[in-house]
């Protein structure tokens, strides 16, 4: 069993079980980006996304070593279930995104080892606005070097964005939350039912001030309806993949749920 996040950041090749699958994830935990070794968040993501029914495209924010997505997409469960590694293991597509030097260190490597074809990485800087967003690159989506090869992966409409561990600096609240906006609302002109994905946004509470802000901000600045996932369901989803560990090693993880309103259609 795969043991909290926190106990191995010194483990630089991490065997990495999720549910009937395991695989091996390289990760860095030398200072430079928080994005470049496993987190909690992720791994409690994973198990609760592979709770819900699964759609068909899934775009993660943050995807770092690439565990949520990777998880997902190797599960036996045909089309049953969904974070980007955990993500596409379920049947989901998905668009694993994050920085280039988290991409260029440990994601990219991961998704290629682990030979996924329904998982795609693309650079998302979310200090980009979206008005300056590229969905024809092949390589990224907002940065500062695009490479301007034409993309053949996914692009709106989602049917669920999600992001783990990323609420940790009063910096990048208004970009993590502006980046999120702007693909649901893409989502939602792109769908023909006029309906917004959810966002699920996983957080650990080690920062309970900066936490409440980024959610306050999410509801009276971007127009979200904001519920958290009852304990108990995530208590359920970690039960049923049969994890054990100390309620003190995971109780300050929460999942909350994002909604825009629909569009009424004319």
């Amino acid at each position: 069993m795969l043991s909290p996040a926190h106990n191995t950041k010194h483990v630089a090749l991490l065997p990495a079980p999720f549910h009937a699958s395991s695989f091996l994830l390289a990760q860095r935990d030398d200072g430079v980006s928080n994005g470049t070794a496993l987190w909690l968040g992720a791994q409690c993501m994973a198990h609760f996304l592979a709770t819900l029914p699964v759609s068909a495209r899934l775009v993660e924010l943050g995807s770092g070593i690439g565990y949520t997505a990777y998880a997902v997409s190797h599960l036996s469960i045909p089309r049953a279930h969904p974070c980007s590694l955990a993500m596409s293991s379920l049947g989901w597509d998905v668009l694993a995104t994050d920085t280039a030097h988290v991409i260029s260190t440990v994601l990219a490597k991961n998704i290629r080892d682990n030979a996924t074809r329904s998982i795609h990485v693309r650079e998302l800087d979310w200090t980009i606005p979206p008005h300056q967003w590229s969905w024809t690159d092949s390589t990224a989506i907002a940065s500062t070097t695009p490479s301007l090869t034409p993309a053949l992966d996914l692009s709106p409409p989602f049917d669920l964005v999600c992001s783990a561990d990323t609420v940790y600096s009063p910096d990048l609240v208004q970009p993590l939350l502006r980046t999120i906006h702007a693909l649901c609302t893409l989502s939602r002109a792109a769908s023909p039912s006029a309906r917004a994905p959810p966002a699920y946004l996983c957080i650990e509470r080690r920062d309970p001030a900066l936490v409440d802000h980024v959610l306050a901000q999410a509801h009276t600045t971007w127009g979200f309806s904001v519920h958290r996932v009852p304990h108990h369901k995530l208590l359920k989803a970690l039960r049923k993949a049969r994890i054990t560990w100390p309620r003190h090693e995971w109780d300050a993880v929460e999942i909350w749920k994002l909604t825009l309103p629909r569009i009424p259609l004319s």
